[in-house]
């Protein structure tokens, strides 16, 4: 399984200043009131346990009493910057409930509970230390997912919003077993999609806990969609089937699921869908893509080693003779796209000089 061949720890790669320029150009890279080592600076935690009474892997923090105003401030100034228009008219009627801080995973995030006290609705934003290949990944599921996602980055700090969803490992112990039968034809489809869609744009590590699934209610159906919510693997591992949700261990009931619900036939020309839904966001975002990889070409957010395996693979994969000619991560996802535009749309352009 490909649970195996995930590297122990990632390494944090720091963003150049090419990568600057264009998140500056997108209006990502704007000042920001607070930084990630500000928040390091808590003097305390509690653990904080879920709804069962088990441990979370998240604490709670607190600061010095002559720190916290002013960090309170900060966090709501950010929260205005990242989901308004940066004034401060609405600063007085919110409230920072909570500061959570996790050390499992790569990003060592920072979870933050904003609170309307006008009418008590909440939402959380998240503050890690940036990191290139997690913005390269956020980039793309902006530009090429069906989900548009918002986040700022300045110096090494990274601010991301929440993702709406409940947790994929959440969803399979407490709600699959209640969907209908015609749900979970609906959800197989969707995750063949997402399966497609993480390996057409190599975003890796899709373990349960990774994504969410996110339930409309129809008038008479009930659609799902499953959003990534972790970007830590992209263009990073070697092995192909880390690029492939189906193929982690706790991704098995989905698996299952859409063995039993779906024909091959079926099977595919979701697949299909998927590559062409992806090479029509490839086309309509042709100067943003081009520009974004092109930064990744000439970056590095992998060793050679796993470079060389995965150009090797998709080569394999595709029969695609170009892939053997990369030398980046950023190369070989070049050829990935242009690959996909080729066959899967009725044009027959490269999209990259």
């Amino acid at each position: 399984m490909a649970d195996k061949l995930i590297s122990k720890k990632k390494p944090a790669y720091p963003i150049n200043t090419e990568l600057y320029e264009y998140l500056s150009v997108y209006n990502r890279n704007i000042k920001i009131p607070v930084s990630y080592d500000d928040l390091l600076r808590f003097v305390g935690s509690i653990v904080v346990y879920d709804k069962n009474g088990e441990d979370s892997l998240w604490v709670r923090v607190y600061f010095a009493e002559h720190e916290r105003d002013e960090i309170d401030l900060s966090l709501k100034r950010m929260y205005m910057i990242l989901h308004g228009d940066g004034g401060e008219d609405a600063l007085a009627y919110l409230t920072v409930d909570a500061i959570d801080y996790c050390t499992f995973g790569n990003s060592s995030p920072f979870r933050v509970k904003i609170r309307n006290i006008l009418n008590d609705n909440h939402t959380y934003l998240y503050v890690k230390r940036a990191d290139a290949s997690r913005i390269y990944g956020l980039e793309l599921e902006h530009i090429l997912s069906p989900n548009n996602i918002n986040f700022l980055v300045y110096e090494d700090t990274l601010i991301e919003e929440h993702v709406l969803g409940i947790p994929g490992d959440v969803f399979i112990d407490e709600n699959l077993e209640n969907v209908t039968v015609r749900g979970k034809k609906r959800l197989s489809k969707e995750f063949v999609k997402f399966n497609e869609r993480c390996l057409i744009r190599l975003l890796g590590d899709m373990r349960a806990y990774n994504y969410v699934i996110v339930a409309s209610y129809d008038f008479d159906q009930v659609q799902y969609r499953i959003r990534a919510m972790d970007f830590d693997q992209q263009c990073y591992e070697g092995k192909l089937n880390v690029y492939l949700p189906q193929f982690f261990t706790d991704n098995i009931e989905f698996v299952k699921m859409v063995s039993e619900g779906l024909q091959e036939e079926s099977i595919e020309q979701y697949k299909k869908e998927e590559r062409a839904a992806t090479a029509r966001r490839i086309l309509g975002s042709q100067e943003r893509i081009n520009h974004l990889l092109e930064c990744m070409s000439n970056d590095t957010i992998s060793t050679p080693e796993k470079t060389a395996e995965l150009k090797m693979g998709l080569n394999k994969l595709t029969g695609d003779k170009y892939f053997k000619k990369c030398d980046s991560m950023g190369e070989i996802l070049k050829v990935a796209f242009n690959f996909v535009v080729r066959n899967y749309e009725d044009v027959n352009i490269y999209i990259i000089n």
